[in-house]
């Protein structure tokens, strides 16, 4: 055993095996081994698809304003009722997680700056009015003023719907969300713009997709370099974006999303494989909103993603 000398250093002693601590090194255990957080109590096809979903719409509308700037109409078209669709089904399942529609309502009774949830709900009402008038607008051809503004209205609302979600994660205690609050809304930046690119890509004619091509190449790069950036950063939490289902997910994200946008590059000018590389880009930003609704489940139920990392932080301030 290694005894303490002056200065706080350590000797070794007579056995030579280098210097062993004094103490053994303690480990935590919860009470009866339960969580120390409340898991979510949200459902998983509910809430991930509630992410994705927003994630499309958003960033869809984005991009279909801009194929409206430059005169893509089919493709401007496409990716308008794409959004409005999907923010009608990303609303549906907010509301069945909720149980009943009326307390969606009752969230608008009230404006609160400081919540993420009441600001949400505001913003997807406003959202989802204008992405409905420029969906209206460009199927019917009437209106077409009212229309653009309702395009470039929905397009400005865009990123906050696409990434709000991601902060409204990262407000709760949620170790693998909360740890990770300022990757978080890049990744699902960058998640929702493979994806909007990707419906581009299935549903806008070929001669139009040039700049969704670009889009998903520039998306996929990002999501790699964020998701290691948080992994990194999380320390012991990131074993909850690595393990488990959460792991499974998120390597098939990177998988998807990678060889979507390969294939949207360098094939995207042919239209089957412009498809193909499409729907995987679409499935790759799913499992990358599923992946880490599973990372946030995972690390609030084991004790040890709670209290650990509090320790470190602790240790690193007084320090």
């Amino acid at each position: 055993m290694s005894v303490p000398e002056r200065g706080g250093r350590r000797r070794r002693g007579r056995g030579g095996r280098g210097e062993q601590p004094v103490v053994p090194r303690a480990e935590f255990e919860s009470y009866y081994g339960r969580p120390v957080i409340k898991p979510p109590s949200w459902a998983a096809p509910d809430i991930a698809g509630y992410f994705f979903l927003g994630g499309l719409a958003g960033a869809g509308s984005v991009l279909a304003a801009g194929a409206h700037l430059t005169g893509r109409t089919a493709t401007a078209t496409a990716l308008k009722v794409s959004s409005l669709a999907a923010v009608s089904l990303s609303a549906a399942a907010l509301i069945h997680d909720l149980g009943r529609p009326g307390r969606f309502a009752n969230m608008l009774r009230v404006f609160k700056p400081t919540s993420p949830m009441s600001m949400g709900s505001w913003l997807l009402g406003a959202y989802g009015l204008a992405a409905g008038a420029a969906a209206a607008s460009a199927v019917t051809g009437r209106l077409p003023r009212l229309g653009g503004a309702a395009t470039g209205a929905a397009g400005l609302l865009g990123p906050v719907v696409a990434t709000y979600t991601a902060v409204l994660a990262a407000d709760t205690a949620v170790p693998a969300w909360h740890d990770a609050h300022r990757e978080l809304p890049h990744l699902f930046a960058a998640s929702a713009t493979a994806a909007a690119a990707g419906m581009a890509l299935v549903a806008g004619p070929v001669r139009e997709t040039a700049p969704a091509r670009c889009a998903a190449g520039l998306a996929a790069l990002a999501d790699v370099a964020v998701e290691r950036a948080a992994e990194r950063r999380l320390g012991l939490v990131a074993e909850t974006w690595r393990e488990g289902r959460a792991g499974t997910l998120l390597r098939a994200a990177r998988y998807l999303t990678a060889g979507g946008a390969l294939g949207a590059v360098v094939l995207g000018g042919r239209r089957v494989p412009a498809a193909a590389s499409g729907l995987a880009l679409l499935a790759g930003s799913a499992c990358t909103r599923f992946g880490v609704f599973a990372a946030g489940v995972a690390s609030a139920e084991n004790p040890k993603y709670t209290v650990v990392p509090q320790r470190e932080r602790a240790r690193a301030g007084q320090r």
